[in-house]
């Protein structure tokens, strides 16, 4: 990963084989980074996408592999679950057939890079355990 700091975050690229969702922790905890939002572009051939489903009350996984996908926009935020950064990511891809799907995202191998820009908020957002949906929702 390559990174470049702005004037309130983060734009950083990264490289084939990087999974998003650990390095983007990775990096909000070796950064200090405890609340933001995220966007993003890019490309991957390794993806998990989840769906939450209320009456299980769990997520629901699908895989994507073999198979080039354009990021067409990954947006989601940062914020703090039991003091260390949690990125909340939701993911919009493209296939070669120009069909486009998406959900919340569970992981993701880039193929050749990926482009995310964090933007840093002064107020640390934190999630709690909300019992009735067995979900972490922001605190205010």
């Amino acid at each position: 990963m390559k990174s470049k700091k702005l004037t309130n975050g983060y734009i950083l690229r990264l490289e084939k084989g990087e999974e998003i969702i650990t390095s983007l922790t990775k990096f909000c905890e070796d950064n200090d980074i405890k609340s933001g939002s995220i966007s993003g572009v890019g490309g991957t051939d390794d993806v998990s996408v989840k769906y939450y489903d209320p009456e299980q009350e769990k997520y629901i996984s699908k895989k994507f592999t073999s198979k080039n996908f354009e990021i067409i926009s990954l947006n989601g935020n940062i914020s703090l679950v039991d003091g260390k950064p949690f990125p909340h990511v939701h993911i919009m891809l493209g296939d070669a057939d120009y069909n486009t799907f998406g959900g919340h995202l569970g992981s993701a191998n880039i193929a050749i890079t990926c482009e995310i820009v964090i933007q840093m908020t002064d107020y640390i957002f934190t999630r709690k355990l909300d019992e009735e949906f067995n979900l972490n929702f922001l605190e205010f």
